[in-house]
């Protein structure tokens, strides 16, 4: 196990949808959580604090929520299956201030049939935000389930103008 790759990193960040922790591991952004994620703790517990490497993903975030930023330049390395993966960067072709449906998503995947699954993959983004499954609705256009809550997710998809 390389130590330097390997070794986990996080920040914290306030923002208009509260406290977030951002985690890095080596260049690249591995997590994005919200306060009140218990994998927000953990991520904390397992790993060192380090405001300077995540400097650029914090700044990034500040501009976004400043409405000054559209679209994230970052190096992302979300940990999970080929499948959800495929799902994760599905969801960053969702342009800002529009949104798609979990069916247009299984569609775009190549697993139309894979809705459920989709689903499942959207809930474990480990990226909230800049992987933004907030842009994912359902079918009939309504807000469905999202892991920091749907206050959250209309906060998200009014400030970039999808609702």
């Amino acid at each position: 196990m390389n130590d330097d790759k390997d070794a986990r990193f996080f920040t914290t960040v306030s923002s208009p949808v509260g406290r977030l922790t951002l985690v890095g591991a080596g260049d690249a952004l591995v997590g994005l959580h919200f306060d009140d994620d218990p994998n927000a703790a953990g991520a904390r517990t397992d790993a060192s604090r380090d405001d300077r490497r995540l400097r650029a993903a914090a700044l990034q975030l500040e501009e976004y929520f400043a409405g000054t930023r559209t679209s994230f330049e970052l190096a992302l390395a979300p940990d999970g299956t080929a499948f959800q993966r495929k799902v994760w960067a599905a969801l960053r072709r969702i342009p800002f201030g529009e949104t798609a449906s979990y069916g247009q998503i299984a569609r775009a995947v190549g697993k139309p049939a894979a809705v459920r699954a989709v689903g499942g993959a959207n809930h474990r983004n480990p990226i909230a935000i800049i992987i933004p499954c907030h842009r994912v609705i359902g079918a009939d256009g309504s807000l469905t389930g999202y892991g920091g809550g749907l206050e959250r997710k209309r906060w998200l998809l009014e400030h970039e103008g999808a609702l």
